[in-house]
């Protein structure tokens, strides 16, 4: 018979499942390259948008 199907024995301690943390997707936003990538494009899109309205 497998032993994987057997009933649990007392010695053996069953695992205790991981705390969810408390880091949500706002978690993301505060990492600097993020960051930094976002800063870049808002910038470019700026400046295309301050290139079309004044350059037209």
């Amino acid at each position: 018979m497998n032993d994987e199907c057997a009933l649990p024995r007392d010695d053996v301690s069953t695992p205790v499942p991981p705390e969810p943390s408390g880091r949500g997707c706002l978690f993301a936003l505060s990492q600097p390259p993020l960051m930094l990538f976002l800063a870049v494009i808002g910038l470019l899109l700026l400046l295309g948008a301050t290139h079309d309205l004044l350059l037209l």
